[in-house]
């Protein structure tokens, strides 16, 4: 067994304590965590990335023959269902579970209540928007049209002000809820691409979908609105800014998800039809 010199060792465990300084002082330093939070969410994304496409190089047959474009939406993908399953859950949270933003629990605005966790869940979010509409300007028009520039645009200003404010973030995370409807979306564009069209788990992933986007994009919002209505003087103690975002930004998502909704509806149909 090899054993290191003593100085190695000392000066090692300097290292270490600088290393620990330096993450306590500065990257978990609230002051410091929208920004790191941040950019480890672009991290993240970039890793989950990578991740997809060697896992699928490895084990997914259908993946080895797509083209180069295809390759980069299906990885561009895995990345955006991962951080979908993330902002989901820790979405639930908070709305549903968590003390934070319970009138029963704490006194004062509801719309000023932040803390740490949702500070960093935000700038998560934040990260990956950046990232994914990064993505999507870089290869447009072929992994996005014009509306998912303008509701990853919607979703960053909103997301970010929330973030570096604390104003809102019961608001942006019970929008954020409705993320939960990108992993059927994504399951469904790999089966299109994989051929199995006209399998079963396409009609089963068709009836999820509407199912879903009923629920957390569509009734999901004017649950939203009426909370909005219910706490309006809470509303109105945040900056002009943020009002305008609590008011719009929800009501843009909202027309848009009908848009979308009725594309479903219409898709669902056909395969339906189809099948008879």
């Amino acid at each position: 067994m090899v054993t290191m010199p003593k100085e190695t060792v000392m000066a090692i465990e300097a290292y270490r304590s600088q290393a620990k300084l330096l993450v306590k002082s500065y990257l978990f330093a609230d002051p410091f965590v929208p920004y790191t939070s941040v950019l480890g969410g672009v991290v993240a994304c970039k890793v989950v990335y990578d991740l997809t496409q060697l896992i699928s190089t490895f084990y997914i047959k259908a993946y080895t023959g797509l083209t180069k474009i295809q390759r980069i939406e299906w990885n561009n993908r895995g990345m955006s269902s991962l951080h979908a399953i993330f902002i989901t859950a820790l979405s639930l949270y908070f709305v549903f579970w968590s003390d934070l933003f319970s009138d029963k629990v704490h006194t004062g605005y509801v719309t000023l209540r932040s803390s740490p966790l949702s500070i960093f869940g935000l700038a998560v979010s934040v990260g990956y928007f950046l990232a994914d509409l990064g993505m999507i300007l870089w290869f447009y028009p072929s992994l996005g049209g014009m509306e998912y520039v303008v509701h990853h645009c919607l979703s960053a200003i909103a997301v970010a002000y929330s973030m570096l404010s604390g104003e809102g973030q019961l608001y942006t995370y019970m929008c954020l809820i409705s993320e939960v409807t990108t992993p059927e979306i994504n399951m469904r564009w790999y089966l299109d691409i994989s051929g199995m069209k006209r399998s079963t788990a396409y009609l089963v992933n068709g009836v999820l979908i509407f199912l879903f986007w009923l629920i957390a994009r569509v009734m999901l919002f004017f649950y939203i609105f009426y909370h909005i209505n219910m706490h309006f003087d809470q509303v109105l103690q945040m900056r002009w800014f943020g009002c305008m975002v609590v008011v719009m930004v929800p009501s843009s998502l909202f027309i848009m998800n009908l848009m979308w909704f009725a594309k479903i509806i219409k898709g669902l149909m056909k395969t339906l039809a189809k099948r008879q």
